[in-house]
């Protein structure tokens, strides 16, 4: 812990005064110079600082425009699409999330019922398998090359009996879900529960969260999910036109 909370208050330092040498982040953290420079080397090595020139000076690094804008798109995320789910929560009569990616994972982090809930299940904050997801297929399909033919090595876990493990299966089902622009599953996560979901796109073109809605299999019927398909593909886009994101036709 000490040793995180001196590199941080090297960030502060920089930040504050801008161009510093190792002496004088030693002399501000109350170390020997060989810790000070142990640990701006460590932050050097990860981008968050960076020598200009004159060895042992260090100033911010670009690593920190990456994090911060992680952050703000994140923060802006929830804004722009709370509105936008409410209404589709209210329009479809379902469950609306909006899930991003984190590692091998999707994250929930936001929730609106609909009116015709039966429960109120809290998934904010729940991790959810990629393969067995709505959200987490939407957000499989769009990752590089590289790292999709990593997650299809894994082993893909069975939840139930209509839960897809195949390989092939799976990638056929993600090329299916950027040509049609939406992704669903069936009784796969959890028996009794469907759900379908839309990218959303950041304004460089990235994919940064999937808008899914979820219900009971009786009320969201596998007819019924081209239509709720539809609304959900509608309210990503409009997500996505709000975080600056230009479809080009």
């Amino acid at each position: 812990m000490q040793s995180v909370d001196r590199a941080v208050t090297i960030l502060e330092i920089l930040a504050r005064r801008g161009e510093t040498g190792v002496t004088e982040l030693a002399v501000e953290l109350g170390v020997h110079k060989s810790t000070a420079f142990r640990l701006a080397a460590a932050l050097e090595m990860r981008g968050l600082v960076e020598q200009p020139g004159e060895r042992g000076k260090y100033r911010l690094g670009l690593g920190l425009v990456r994090l911060a804008g992680a952050a703000t798109v994140r923060m802006d995320l929830s804004q722009q699409s709370r509105p936008v789910c409410e209404r589709l929560a209210v329009q479809v009569a379902e469950t609306i999330n909006v899930a991003i990616l984190d590692g091998n994972e999707a994250v929930n982090i936001d929730q609106v019922f609909g009116p015709s809930a039966l429960t109120t299940h809290n998934w904010v904050g729940q991790r959810t398998p990629l393969h067995a997801t709505s959200s987490g297929k939407v957000l499989m399909a769009y990752l590089s090359e590289e790292a999709l033919k990593a997650r299809l090595a894994a082993p893909l876990e069975r939840y139930t009996p209509r839960t897809v493990t195949d390989p092939g299966t799976l990638l056929a089902q993600l090329k299916q879900a950027v040509t049609d622009g939406f992704s669903c599953c069936v009784e796969e996560l959890e028996p009794g529960l469907n759900a379908v979901a839309a990218p959303v796109f950041a304004h460089n073109g990235q994919v940064v969260a999937a808008i899914s809605a979820s219900g009971p299999s009786f009320r969201l019927t596998e007819r019924r999910i081209p239509e709720v398909a539809a609304a959900v593909r509608s309210a990503a886009e409009e997500v996505s036109a709000r975080l600056g994101y230009l479809r080009l036709e």
